[in-house]
């Protein structure tokens, strides 16, 4: 059985294998507890100076080239959210939450309010 796949970005892991080590991990064997445990003693501080892109979106639509060309200071552009409607928070452009806007001094900030389940996020990795 094939365990990962080519992508453009590379090899990854395809999300039936991803799947069952959740569930092993959910409720690991003997083994498979000792390797869970030397990797716990291990730690994960290698991957916290991974850098993620995230960004936070508001709402999409679709619009011609020649309005957007028509368009000028004080034009608006209707979404597709109403307002009040969450936030959609991407990390490395996949959905990992929902959330409110909120001031921080004087920044924007979102405030969680749903996260995707992870096997929600698994689901969409194929």
């Amino acid at each position: 059985m094939e365990t990962t796949r080519q992508s453009q970005t590379g090899i990854r892991p395809d999300p039936e294998e991803i799947k069952e080590l959740l569930e092993q991990n959910a409720h690991p064997s003997e083994g498979s507890q000792k390797k869970l445990e030397d990797a716990a003693g291990r730690g994960l501080e290698f991957l916290y100076d991974v850098p993620l892109q995230i960004s936070v979106e508001v709402g999409r639509s679709r619009i011609l080239l020649r309005d957007l060309l028509k368009m000028g200071e004080g034009s608006v552009i209707e979404l597709d959210k109403l307002a009040g409607e969450p936030l959609d928070l991407y990390v490395n452009s996949r959905l990992i939450a929902r959330g409110e806007a909120v001031l921080v001094g004087e920044k924007f900030g979102i405030r969680l309010t749903d996260v995707v389940s992870t096997s929600d996020r698994i689901e969409k990795l194929g």
